[in-house]
């Protein structure tokens, strides 16, 4: 049985979770880092028909066109996988203590935040339901450094990208490499099935309707709307009742007989995609007015935004030593940008200069941001530069500073657009683990195949390419 092959022990690393410098495309032999394993899945079919079945599956959803597509999933460990997911439950439950314990109520978290007045909306009328469900639907972005997983950034959203990217994928990598009796050489989580299961689970606690309202709209930059009617018609077929609702659908969910309403469902959109091309979000306050639950609820912006991460990262009084270690080890140090003192490595430094100092050991993100557009990478400019950021940054006052983590490589076989076979290319890759509802929902995984490490955005560059990780 020749399913998987064997890529050995790389060079640049030590075998002991660290590694030297690993030089991308120099021809050596096995994983730049061994966290990703020794081992990886082989193509099962030729290069035209994977590319044609990964292609078929995400047609029609707005997904773009990559030149440059996996051959097979990328395949780490059962201990990775789990270290993986075992630890971002653990910093999101962190994480939601951290953002809720800014301020008692809604209006004193929007403060303490300095939070644009747009985002002042879609409140859910009863408190504790607006922050009971403001996890549900979470999406940890984390690099392999020199030390393992690093997290960079939670992205806290209904309307999170990589669902729809990773189910189709696995769906493609099943096809391909199941055997006679729909057994396949890897595991993972189905992300539709998982948050059909959140769903269920959610009618239950509330005693409403299993009955799912989608809602989003084909009329945002970059969607179809088959990406939306592709979970509907998921949860349609396994034993939920849904629909996909655009905004101005939206009163069919509630303004209708009982036994038609759609109690629950996913606020699958962002306020800013929403404003950008001049939608209307009164529709959906009229629907959580009327007692629809859209997940995640607004709060979800406060554990979104990176202040919070640097909070957490400065340490919070209620943390067990536990916590503290756990926080210290998964996240890079990261602290919100103004003048004052803090803790660098056991020792009290002067934020301001110590920045201004070091902006090669520094990464500049704004509080919230999207696809990395609001972010400076301190070894990318020059010092001029860094100043003007950091300078605008302070002034704003809502930024962090997050200590720049080298992306570890991992060998990966990829089909090149008119290409007859797949070449190999060592990527340094950003892990998205999928939470919903608290649980594993898959694995998705994003880098440039052309090897380079950077801010990594599917729909932002040229040469950005994405798959699913899976346990072997």
């Amino acid at each position: 049985m020749d399913t998987y092959e064997d890529l050995g022990m790389g060079n640049g690393h030590t075998g002991h979770g660290h590694t030297g410098n690993s030089h991308m495309g120099n021809g050596h032999t096995g994983n730049g880092h061994p966290w990703f394993g020794g081992h990886r899945l082989r193509p099962a079919a030729s290069a035209d028909t994977i590319r044609q079945m990964l292609r078929h599956e995400l047609r029609d959803t707005g997904w773009p066109h990559q030149r440059l597509l996996p051959a097979a999933p990328m395949a780490i460990p059962r201990a990775a996988y789990a270290e993986v997911f075992r630890v971002s439950v653990a910093l999101i439950e962190l994480l939601r203590r951290t953002a809720l314990e800014t301020g008692p109520t809604t209006a004193d978290r929007l403060t303490a935040y300095d939070m644009p007045a747009t985002e002042d909306r879609l409140w859910v009328r009863d408190p504790f339901i607006e922050e009971r469900y403001a996890d549900s639907v979470v999406r940890p972005d984390l690099v392999i450094g020199p030390n393992g997983p690093q997290f960079l950034e939670f992205n806290v959203s209904g309307a999170l990208g990589g669902v729809v990217e990773t189910q189709s994928r696995l769906a493609v990598w099943r096809r391909l490499h199941a055997d006679a009796e729909g057994r396949t050489p890897f595991r993972s989580p189905s992300p539709f099935a998982v948050r059909a299961e959140m769903f269920r689970s959610l009618s239950a606690e509330l005693a409403l309707a299993p009955r799912v309202a989608v809602v989003g709209s084909a009329r945002v930059i970059g969607v179809q709307r088959r990406y939306f009617e592709m979970e509907a018609d998921y949860y349609n077929s396994h034993g939920l009742s849904a629909r996909f609702f655009e905004p101005e659908e939206l009163h069919e969910a509630w303004d209708c007989a009982p036994h038609l309403r759609h109690p629950i469902g996913l606020r699958n959109f962002t306020i800013p995609d929403w404003l950008e091309v001049g939608l209307d979000t009164a529709p959906v306050q009229d629907a959580l007015d009327n007692g629809c639950l859209l997940v995640g609820t607004q709060t979800s912006t406060f554990m979104h935004s990176k202040l919070t991460m640097g909070l957490l990262s400065e340490g919070r009084p209620w943390m067990t030593e536990g916590e503290r270690r756990l926080v210290e080890r998964y996240l890079p140090w990261t602290r919100i940008l103004s003048e004052r003192k803090t803790d660098r490595e056991g020792r009290q430094v002067d934020l301001l200069p110590f920045v201004l100092a070091n902006r090669e050991l520094l990464v500049l993100k704004a509080g919230l941001g999207e696809s990395g557009k609001q972010v400076v990478i301190g070894r990318e400019v020059d010092q001029a530069g860094w100043e003007s950021a950091v300078g605008a940054a302070v002034e704003a006052g809502t930024s962090v500073v997050q200590e720049f983590v080298r992306p570890q490589t991992c060998r990966v076989a990829l089909i090149a657009d008119g290409s007859d076979e797949p070449h190999d290319v060592d990527v340094a890759p950003v892990l998205g683990p999928l939470v919903f509802g608290g649980r594993p929902a898959g694995l998705f995984c994003r880098f440039f195949g052309d090897g380079s490490a950077g801010i990594v955005s599917v729909r932002g560059g040229t040469s950005s390419s994405d798959n699913v990780m899976v346990a072997i």
